[in-house]
């Protein structure tokens, strides 16, 4: 028997499997390759790897974890989950069985792209969501921003430490006369129509075209699409969730653990606010550090 299976072997996965594994507890990380970020070209703002592909940094990780005799990588998808604390059970879609007496769920969520051609195409390049990890290297020119709801009047407060020059695309959205009067204020035109189609121009440099014949052409579009989580196995468990503008999230306490005793969660699918590689990192360590703490005796 484990110690911990980690389902998810992306930045929290392998940060929480760093810690467990320094403290000698077995453990197995489950991992399918694909993590949320593949599409970026760089990573921004995780000190030590800032400006890295991501991809390259996880393959850094992981490399650095084959000196920890007691962790194990295994690429494979968990395909169930069952049993409770001090005997969880997984089945892998190979029909392994493996048993373990704690959890780390960091399977991550996978974003929903509308379907407006082009959009898929160009996210991660010149479509993105986060100021915080793109920003800085598009600041000073023409943002664009796709609403999303009455939460997007934070981000364009946000968005000024970055530029000046801010375009909002409604997008169907109903804008409260009120919020509209502010943008007025603060020098923001707001584009109305749908978003039918967009045509991109190298990694940055995007012309959307509205289904009132209009067209917005931008340096760069911010958007929060859904997103849901990349696997089920949370909800044959019954675990509470969290529903959130975006997608519902795993809801956890201060210790990382989700509401079935002896399983964690870290990452991406309990993070509604603030997604990034430092935060996931950051969760993962928190998860399996806690993790370890519980099996004590």
């Amino acid at each position: 028997m484990e110690d911990v299976i980690i389902i998810g072997g992306s930045f929290a996965g392998l940060a929480a499997a760093l810690q467990l594994g320094r403290a000698r507890r077995k453990v197995t990380v489950l991992d399918t390759g694909r993590p949320r970020n593949r599409f970026a070209g760089h990573s921004h703002g995780m000190l030590g790897h800032d400006h890295k592909p991501p991809l390259d940094i996880l393959a850094e990780a992981r490399e650095q974890l084959t000196r920890y005799p007691a962790i194990r990588l295994v690429n494979a998808r968990a395909e169930s989950l069952s049993g409770t604390i001090d005997d969880f059970r997984v089945v892998t879609d190979d029909n392994e069985s493996l048993s373990a007496r704690r959890l780390i769920l960091s399977y991550g969520v996978v974003d929903q792209m509308p379907d407006v051609p082009g959009y898929a195409e160009g996210w991660g390049r010149s479509i993105i969501p986060c100021p915080y990890c793109d920003g800085f290297e598009v600041a000073g020119q023409h943002w664009g921003f796709v609403w999303s709801g009455p939460q997007s009047m934070n981000q364009v407060r946000l968005f000024h430490d970055w530029t000046d020059t801010l375009t909002v695309l409604a997008d169907g959205h109903d804008i409260p006369s009120d919020v509209r009067a502010d943008l007025a204020r603060r020098g923001i035109p707001v584009v109305d129509g749908r978003m039918a189609g967009i045509a991109h121009h190298g990694d940055h440099g995007a012309a959307v075209m509205l289904d009132t014949g209009s067209k917005v052409s931008v340096d760069i579009l911010f958007a929060h699409p859904l997103n849901k989580p990349s696997a089920s196995l949370h909800e044959a468990l019954g675990l509470a969730t969290v529903d959130t503008p975006l997608g519902i999230v795993l809801k956890v306490d201060e210790r990382r653990e989700t509401s079935m005793p002896g399983i964690y969660a870290a990452g991406d699918i309990t993070n509604p606010t603030l997604p990034s590689v430092t935060t996931a990192t950051w969760q993962g360590a928190m998860a399996g550090i806690f993790a370890q703490q519980s099996m004590l005796v």
